[in-house]
Parts: structure tokens; sequence; C-alpha cells
């Protein structure tokens, strides 16, 4: 019996969230299952965060107890084989007794993607949130500076999991704006229900003219989420990475073959 990690991609068009839900299909029920069908064990799963319905990742991190002889690179190939289409397996190594995904994370990188399109994009809102306008850039970028620190979040949280205070540190939150594309990107030590989304819809507001960037310190003061612009939809969402004490999946991620990339003769 050994604890594993493992670092996972997902497509959140393709499940209902992360958590295992009766009735939904979920990629906590999709790993599970390809665990069961490669060990016949019942294996729990615990990710680093319980992302929602619609969302993606790029780095979930999540760990899981088992009992298996093979070893950590066969095992990666053969739940790979296993899993269901829109999830995959980047990396996966075995842990300390002690690690676990969400509790010994220290924070979270997430990126909310936007298109600014004149069309409707031929992919559909899966993959992005459409805004059919330009938007002023340099307003969302003057209005998120007020939200980087320790603040009380509370206008931008819906109600959903329970917690013990609202008080969260943002170490980072920057744009990557490119032609017709934009990109949110936010690190904090955690991330209340929905909060990236409520920040973007917000900060999206911002860029449209319909709230001012001085309206984002009187917003974050009320602590009420009726102040707030709408939260954005979730396929523009994406779990980027997570961050650990330690470096997790050490050194280049090699193969059979050697390290997967591009080369040229």
């Amino acid at each position: 019996m050994r604890n594993v990690r493992a670092l996972i991609s997902y497509d959140g068009s393709k499940f209902f969230g992360w958590q295992r839900q009766e009735g939904f299909y979920s990629v906590q029920q999709a790993m599970e299952e390809a665990l069961a069908a490669l060990t016949g064990q019942t294996v729990v799963v615990h990710g680093s965060s319980r992302t929602d319905s619609g969302v993606h990742a790029l780095g979930q991190v999540a760990h899981f107890r088992v009992d298996t002889r093979i070893t950590d690179e066969r095992l990666r190939h053969a739940l790979n084989f296993h899993l269901s289409e829109g999830v995959a397996i980047r990396r996966l190594e075995t842990a300390p007794e002690d690690f676990h995904a969400r509790f010994s994370a220290l924070g979270k990188r997430y990126m909310y993607a936007v298109r600014t399109t004149r069309f409707r994009s031929p992919f559909g809102p899966t993959l992005a949130h459409w805004v059919p306008q330009p938007l002023n850039l340099q307003a969302m970028r003057e209005a998120a500076s007020v939200l980087r620190g320790r603040h009380d979040f509370g206008a931008f949280a819906t109600s959903g999991s329970p917690r013990s205070s609202n008080v969260r540190t943002l170490r980072s939150l920057h744009f990557i704006a490119r032609h017709e594309r934009l990109a949110l990107v936010v690190e904090g030590d955690g991330f209340l229900y929905n909060m990236v989304r409520t920040i973007a819809g917000t900060l999206i507001e911002v860029g449209k003219g319909s709230l001012a960037p001085a309206d984002m310190a009187r917003i974050l003061a009320s602590r009420d989420r009726s102040e707030a612009g709408p939260t954005a939809p979730p396929g523009g969402l994406y779990l980027v990475s997570v961050r650990y004490p330690e470096r997790i999946f050490r050194g280049r991620d090699r193969a059979g073959r050697g390290a997967p990339g591009v080369f040229a003769h």
C-alpha cells in the first residue's frame, strides 16, 4: 500500500465537476473507475480543488492510496488507458505518506479565458467566455490592482461550501492580452466558492464601461455579493497549477523513447 500523487488535466465540459455525485459523471468518478478496472480495488481519489461543472484543469493534483507493485511509470500508462475521454494523467509518482493533495497545498493558480471576437467562436462557449465587444484593458488593470493582497472577499463569493472566514490572500493578479483574446491569471492561498469567476465577471463589467475602476474598492469593502458583477460562465475557468511546500513531480517527463517534444535533426 502506497500513497500516490498525480498531475491531471481535463476538459470540464465533459464532466459535472471534480467531485463524485450520484447520477452525474465527475472527474473523481472517472479516476476511481479507472483504478478499479486496473487493480480491482475500491480507491478514493482526493483532489486539490473541487472544480465545478464545466471548469477545466491544466494542473489538478490528486492523491490516492493503492496496493500495487506496478511502477509509477507503468501505473500512469495503465491508468491513462482506462480513463475516459476528456481526462489524462500527465505525471504520477509515489508520494510521502503524509502528502495530501488538498491539505498540503499552499495555494492555487487559476486562469479565466475571454474571447472578444465580433462573432461567436465555432468552438462554442466551453473553452472560453465570449464577449462580443472590445474591453478597456487599462481600466480592468486599474480595478484589479485593488484586489491584490489580503482582504475579505465576501463580495465575490456566492453561497456554497461552508467556510469560517471570507479572508483570502491574492498573491498576484494580472492579464495576458493578445489579439481578440484575454486571460486573467490569479494566484492565491485559497479561493471562495465562485470567487475567481465573480472577480472575472466584475472586471469584464469594468472593461465594458458598466463599472468604473474606482467602483472596485467600494465593492470589495462592502462584502456584499449583490454589489459585484455577474459570475462569469464556467467554460472560461482553468485550474492552472497548485503550489506545495516542496517541489513535486521532479525532473523531466521521460518515456521509453526519451522526453516528449519536437526536435530538429
